[in-house]
């Protein structure tokens, strides 16, 4: 039976995995940050004898061009992908063979159009259920979406990636183990995924969408619908995966003294404040960027950020920037250019230090019921989520918009909202930087709708 060992990368919502027999090993979707990949293998006793692609990926640099090359494994990407890199060209059909594993290729156009997904066994004798790798096709309960590759071309994949799920449902039998890379937190995912740790084509036959939805049309309007905004850095992701990414630099950025720090503020570079949004309202440097680190912080600063403005990342600890590198060499952010520790007011050589008052909607209800239509609001959700309630009277402007539309925001202080917090904590910051007096609303929405605050 094919053993599969799991990497996740929960910041991006994305797996990469290990399918093995105990002493070769495929890796399908590596991330860039190869040393955890090479640390399972060391741990387990495993030989990499292929990379598999299962497509061009669009939410992340990817680590199998550099991991082949390291461990001398074959990679393996589809002949109709044009790159600039040597690789095992497949297409639909072929077969490989690693160790005892036997691997066929399977092509399921739709999330993109030369995407590929990864049927792999233990060769003949072996019962066990085999080991599917979908990568953007199949995911849990759902479907990657299909709007990536070209707008106009959003209907035409989504009818093939209706075509690809049920291909690979009809190929394979229910106790057929399913290993989507997306489908985890991905921008890439489309629908209601359902995430958790695995399942069988036999469960997705029962809930996945694309299987349970007999007409096709049907499902297409559905996934169109519901196709939200995505990060503006994926735009830059296919041209370095189809170059060949190389090595990565983990190593420690140049140490940043602070009087280098103030020149950079008022450069207009970007300063980005690794700390807590409680944190960064209550003191910082003046025009920092805010940008907490946690699960989402390089999705919402490669979103954010203009592509290749200069970098200087700000931290409580040398730990916290190593953290922030990592996360960004996935998306293509390679090095920052440079780096400090310490409080702001350590790091503030004679720089402005500006803070902000958080607060919670009840506050808001409060300032509301005392100053009767109460103090301008602003809800920096997507548009799908402000479709389907708002705080009445409220401004919108979704955070990817808002650098952009600055001049949109309502006048005098403004309240800042999204739907926990962490998005409003970043428009937050911006707005500080812009110069304007805002008010954190550090809360959840469902908490204003309890109050009566918010429709919803």
């Amino acid at each position: 039976m094919v053993k599969v060992e799991v990497i996740e990368t929960s910041e991006l919502g994305d797996r990469s995995y290990i399918a093995h027999e105990g002493t070769v090993a495929v890796v399908v979707d590596p991330q860039r940050d190869l040393d955890r990949v090479l640390r399972l293998l060391g741990e387990r006793g495993l030989r990499c004898a292929m990379v598999l692609e299962t497509h061009i990926h669009n939410d992340y640099v990817t680590g199998g061009l550099e991991l082949a090359r390291t461990t001398g494994a074959v990679y393996v990407v589809a002949a109709a992908d044009h790159v600039e890199f040597d690789r095992r060209a497949v297409a639909d059909g072929d077969e490989l063979n690693a160790g005892a594993l036997r691997i066929r290729v399977l092509a399921t156009p739709g999330h993109t159009d030369t995407h590929l997904a990864y049927l792999v066994d233990g060769g003949p004798g072996d019962d066990g259920p085999p080991a599917l790798f979908t990568g953007g096709s199949l995911l849990y309960g759902s479907v990657g979406r299909t709007d990536l590759v070209d707008p106009a071309r959003t209907e035409e994949l989504a009818r093939a990636q209706f075509h690809s799920a049920r291909r690979l449902a009809g190929l394979c039998g229910d106790d057929t183990r399913v290993f989507p890379t997306h489908g985890f937190g991905s921008f890439c995912s489309s629908g209601s995924t359902t995430g958790g740790d695995s399942a069988t084509i036999g469960q997705e036959r029962g809930r996945n969408d694309a299987l349970t939805e007999p007409d096709e049309d049907a499902f297409v309007a559905r996934l169109v619908a519901g196709l939200t905004a995505y990060p503006r850095y994926y735009a830059h992701m296919g041209v370095r995966n189809r170059q060949g990414p190389g090595p990565v630099d983990l190593s420690p950025p140049a140490p940043v003294a602070p009087e280098e720090l103030s020149k950079r503020i008022g450069a207009g570079e970007w300063v980005v404040d690794l700390r807590d949004r409680t944190a960064y309202a209550a003191e910082h440097l003046a025009g920092t960027v805010g940008i907490a680190l946690g699960q989402h912080f390089s999705t919402y600063l490669g979103w954010l950020i203009p592509w290749g403005t200069p970098l200087t990342l700000i931290g409580d600890t040398v730990r916290q920037v190593a953290e922030a590198q990592r996360q960004l060499v996935r998306i293509g952010i390679d090095r920052p250019d440079g780096a400090a520790v310490g409080t702001p007011g350590e790091l503030a050589a004679g720089n402005e230090l500006r803070g902000y008052p958080t607060a919670t909607f009840a506050d808001l209800a409060d300032a509301r019921a005392a100053a009767g239509a109460g103090p301008a609001v602003l809800d920096v959700r997507r548009d799908d989520e402000r479709a389907s309630g708002a705080v009445p009277g409220s401004a919108h402007i979704p955070l990817h918009s808002l650098l952009t539309r600055l001049e949109e925001v309502p006048a005098g202080t403004v309240w800042v909202h999204c739907a926990g917090g962490y998005r409003a904590s970043i428009a937050a910051g911006l707005l500080d930087r812009a110069g304007r007096d805002v008010v954190l609303v550090d809360d959840e929405y469902a908490t204003a709708v309890a109050l009566g605050v918010a429709t919803g």
